[in-house]
């Protein structure tokens, strides 16, 4: 991150980002050439540490790409809004991010299936739904093990952090 000052640390504006945020841009690479699709997701978010969950169909060309190569990237925003400035330079856009790497791997587990769905309607919804093996049965469930993620909120001109 080339500007530190717009970096977001804070355990409970990191939980706001992933509350807020309702779908993720998930990266992938089908024999060296980029793949980037929108998912929904839920997350659990422990210790620091982060683990997100997708939903898909069974068959498809996103399953196929990380049955050959597990290795992904995610972005995810919130709070986009554009704002004007007295030259074309000073426009801009305010927004909330969190972007990470991370390994995709195909969750098998039923009980885990369930409990990802349950995880994923929560940050969709703000409900809490019950999922059983019949209704997991009919989708795949992906689970993004990240292995580094940083956020940032890029705030309106005249209220950015203090450079040091």
């Amino acid at each position: 991150m080339t500007r530190r000052e717009f970096e977001v640390t804070d355990p409970a504006v990191i939980r706001e980002i992933l509350d807020g945020s309702k779908f993720l841009h998930l990266g992938l690479v089908d024999d060296g050439m980029p793949y980037v699709v929108p998912m929904n997701y839920g997350y659990r978010l422990e210790d620091g540490k982060l683990t997100l969950y997708l939903h898909s169909a069974v068959k498809g060309y996103k399953l196929d790409v990380i049955a050959k190569n597990p290795t992904c990237c995610f972005e995810m925003d919130y709070g986009v809004e554009p704002f004007e400035g007295k030259i074309p330079c000073q426009y801009g856009i305010t927004y909330y991010s969190l972007m990470g790497r991370g390994k995709a791997v195909m969750v098998e587990d039923v009980a885990e299936k369930e409990q990802a769905m349950t995880l994923l309607m929560q940050t969709q919804t703000g409900k809490a739904f019950e999922f059983n093996e019949r209704l997991v049965s009919i989708v795949s469930v992906i689970r993004i093990e990240v292995s580094e993620y940083t956020a940032k909120h890029r705030p309106l001109p005249g209220q950015e952090p203090e450079r040091k």
